[in-house]
């Protein structure tokens, strides 16, 4: 089980799927499910798939 930090008060939550925190109840900013782990990605996948992206391209329009 993975432990969770709130970033307003500080303490662990140790529930995988809480949206809120348990103790102050703010939000807890992360994701729910596939979709919510799309909608908000950290950058370094933003930049992975820009850069696959770009290669792809450059793959087909030499191969033609």
């Amino acid at each position: 089980m993975s432990e969770y930090i709130c970033p307003h008060c500080k303490r662990s939550i140790y529930d995988d799927e809480a949206l809120r925190c348990l103790y102050c109840g703010e939000s807890l900013k992360r994701g729910f499910g596939f979709m919510g782990r799309i909608k908000y990605p950290t950058p370094r996948v933003i930049i992975v798939i820009a850069v696959a992206i770009v290669l792809l391209s450059f793959i087909l329009l030499i191969t033609r």
